[in-house]
């Protein structure tokens, strides 16, 4: 008989440990921990010829919940919404004990912070405008993200993407969020409450942002909100983005449209301007002669007559 859920130990898997599934008899060689979390441990593990990325909990009904979340997410087509779901099923241990996993596609990548420092802030815009409209079709399916943050991203290759990793943060709209971490939580700096809206997520979306700037993150002071618009101020360095971040920290951006909407407008002007100025650029040498030929043609003329 397998032992209550509270009184079950968390388990940790060891590399080399085979994870049988007791439903569909599929095995998973585990090679690292990956990360965990208040729900579960994920574990990058071997499945025949390729990898995938397991995570296993004596949470049942958590484990339940995030497969939901998983399935629904893949009937979005055409977005990146999350990990590919490919198996659920339960492992029982040599002591009787049951533990519920799930096996999903292991997307690797770098993490966003590296990703930004090997190739420069600029691609944060570009990485912004495709997010924002995987986090709108989020959104649109009934959830909000909840934990959003840099631990729980990365910049999958080929092609580069940003894309989320851990969906055990995700709640229901209207629901109060399940986890969150301080940084990244509106409530925790004054700008709303922890109810599950899509503006709980872009706000996280534009802390997300300031945490590349901050490594180390920052302090509240005194006035929380203006201390955000302070920092936003004297670091970010890209004009579109400064702008967008703060009215998404203000929240009079509440939407991850009109994040999306936002970025690519100011980045479309912002490539408008450039082009503008190599074609002057380009120009201005031709002008230059022309007006050096002018002047020569006319003196010319004026020692002719």
């Amino acid at each position: 008989m397998t032992s209550p859920t509270s009184k079950k130990p968390d388990i940790s898997l060891r590399r080399g440990m085979l994870v049988k599934g007791k439903w569909h008899g599929r095995s998973y060689q585990v090679i690292r921990k990956l990360g965990s979390g208040a729900i579960g441990t994920v574990y990058l593990c071997q499945y025949k010829n390729s990898y995938v990325a397991l995570k296993i909990s004596k949470q049942s009904a958590s484990i339940t919940s995030e497969v939901n979340v998983l399935k629904s997410l893949q009937v979005v087509q055409g977005h990146h919404l999350g990990p590919s779901l490919m198996d659920v099923d339960d492992y029982i241990t040599a002591n009787g004990h049951r533990y519920s996993f799930y096996i999903m596609e292991y997307v690797s990548g770098d993490t966003l912070p590296h990703f930004v420092r090997q190739q420069g802030k600029q691609w944060l815009l570009t990485l912004l405008i495709s997010f924002s409209k995987d986090l709108e079709g989020l959104h649109q399916q009934g959830y909000v993200f909840g934990d959003l943050k840099l631990e729980n991203l990365i910049v999958a290759r080929r092609p580069v993407r940003l894309r989320w990793v851990d969906v055990g943060g995700t709640t229901l709209k209207g629901r109060a969020i399940k986890e969150y971490t301080e940084f990244y939580d509106r409530a925790y700096w004054g700008c709303g409450s922890r109810k599950a809206d899509p503006g709980y997520d872009v706000f996280a979306l534009a802390m997300v942002i300031l945490r590349i700037y901050y490594p180390n993150g920052f302090s509240r002071g005194a006035d929380p909100q203006k201390t955000l618009r302070k920092k936003i101020d004297q670091a970010v360095d890209i004009e579109p983005l400064q702008h967008v971040l703060k009215q998404m920290v203000q929240q009079t951006i509440v939407d991850a449209g009109q994040v999306h909407t936002a970025l690519l407008s100011h980045n479309r002007k912002r490539r408008s301007k450039k082009k503008d100025k190599q074609t002057d650029d380009a120009l201005h040498p031709v002008i230059e002669m022309v007006s050096i030929l002018t002047v020569g043609a006319g003196y010319c003329l004026f020692l002719w007559l």
